[in-house]
């Protein structure tokens, strides 16, 4: 089927021949697809959807447009993909925990996109760290270790690559097929065996409303379960910071004094919740409450710190980071404290406000050719439903310069506000969906 009947047969929600799909994406991947094909491709897809057999077929079609991974040693392979939001640190616990538990984790992640903070870009704020690794030492570092957080290379799903960059400028962006298909292309090619997602809701999340966040899950884990992969999903709360940092060194602080057993709170039990899942879908436990309390004693012994300490070593990083990372964090040259103004409790923080604001301060990219300073943004974030008096501090603000501090300190006051009535907090997890 040429890709102009495959686009036809979409805009007219007419029979698609076996195999269009998988033809189509090669094409994209070989450029025998043109821009224009695949622009009309994305409208349609946007306009009629594909229904769950056609995005399995898509999303398999991309997957296998390059490299497909595999990997020796007999141990499962797990991987965790969350769909975004603001200190959001939980792969630098997650996939550590999951290796000390036995696991094998090839965690392919990605950098900062509009107002979040990316993992790659967390990971690159430790001095001499690289995640742009060739496939052969990924593989090195793996088999060593059980575990690597780094860049897809260029032969991975270089369909959906060609895809998003057309999606992006023709206002295709939000196809629940065609973000499918994009997340899961990618986190297939890994060779996983099984996958948690963590599919974000809430003020600081891409998705605000309950009832999209239930479709995308349910869509992921569907197409996900039908592409052969044990999938489930968490609908997680993103009304509120998960760690109470947004910046990338910040976060990095956070899941250190998590991976250290220093504090426990909202980012470690986000971390067994979502470890738990996948211990169990990769048979390292006999249900997900087990599996949590394997990745709690895996951070409570030290196990997954010290995973985590021998992945940076190898990625470029400190040898004695984890005995002393505080050390090795870059800190900002202006800190200080954003006072309430009132007395109340905190009845609502808009994140995707707080995360623009670290954007606006340099801790972001507005092109993808910006660089970062990873010093920057905030810490010691109030919670959601805590009583603040007057003079209190909402956060710690962090910046590089005197304005980028006023700035962001007016944007903090209009992010976070505090009435006289106490709001419920709301649950960490809203949903599970999956088998």
């Amino acid at each position: 089927m040429s890709a102009y009947d495959t686009i036809q047969a979409i805009r007219d929600r007419t029979a698609l021949a076996p195999g269009a799909l998988t033809g189509f994406a090669r094409g994209l991947a070989s450029g025998d697809v043109s821009d224009a094909q695949a622009g009309a491709f994305a409208m349609a897809v946007v306009l009629r959807g594909l229904g769950v057999d056609a995005r399995t077929e898509l999303t398999l079609g991309m997957r296998d447009s390059g490299s497909v991974l595999s990997w020796a040693g007999g141990r499962p392979v797990l991987d965790k993909h969350s769909t975004g939001g603001i200190g959001d640190c939980v792969s630098l616990v997650l996939a550590p925990a999951l290796a000390a538990c036995g696991a094998c984790v090839p965690m392919i992640s990605g950098r900062g996109l509009g107002h979040t903070g990316g993992t790659l870009d967390k990971l690159e704020a430790i001095p001499g760290v690289g995640t742009d690794l060739p496939e052969a030492k990924m593989r090195i570092i793996v088999e060593k270790l059980g575990l690597v957080i780094a860049a897809a290379n260029t032969g991975i799903a270089p369909a959906d690559r060609r895809l998003y960059a057309i999606r992006d400028v023709s206002a295709t962006v939000e196809s629940l097929d065609l973000i499918t298909a994009s997340i899961l292309s990618k986190k297939l090619a890994a060779g996983l065996d099984a996958l948690v997602l963590d599919v974000k809701v809430g003020s600081g999340a891409f998705m605000p409303d309950l009832a999209q966040a239930r479709m995308l899950a349910s869509a992921l884990v569907e197409t996900a379960n039908a592409a052969g992969c044990r999938t489930t999903a968490l609908i997680t709360d993103m009304n509120q910071p998960v760690a109470p940092a947004a910046g990338n060194a910040l976060e990095v602080a956070c899941a250190m004094r998590v991976l250290t057993g220093n504090v426990t709170g909202e980012l470690h039990e986000l971390t067994c919740a979502l470890g738990g899942e996948a211990l169990w879908l990769g048979g390292l436990a006999d249900c997900a409450g087990a599996g949590a309390g394997k990745i709690a004693e895996a951070i409570r012994t030290g196990k997954a710190a010290e995973r985590f300490g021998s992945m940076i070593a190898a990625m470029g990083g400190p040898l004695a980071f984890v005995d002393s990372w505080a050390r090795f964090l870059p800190e900002a040259t202006v800190i200080r404290e954003v006072p309430a103004e009132r007395s109340g409790y905190v009845t609502a923080i808009d994140g995707r406000a707080l995360g623009r604001a670290v954007v606006a301060m340099g801790g972001g990219r507005n092109v993808e050719t910006d660089r970062i300073d990873p010093s920057v943004g905030f810490s010691d974030i109030v919670a959601l439903a805590a009583a603040v008096t007057r003079g209190q501090p909402l956060l710690r603000l962090h910046a590089s310069r005197a304005s980028h501090a006023e700035a962001a300190e007016q944007a903090v006051r209009q992010a976070i506000h505090v009435t006289d009535e106490p709001p419920a907090a709301p649950p960490l997890i809203h949903q599970r969906i999956g088998p």
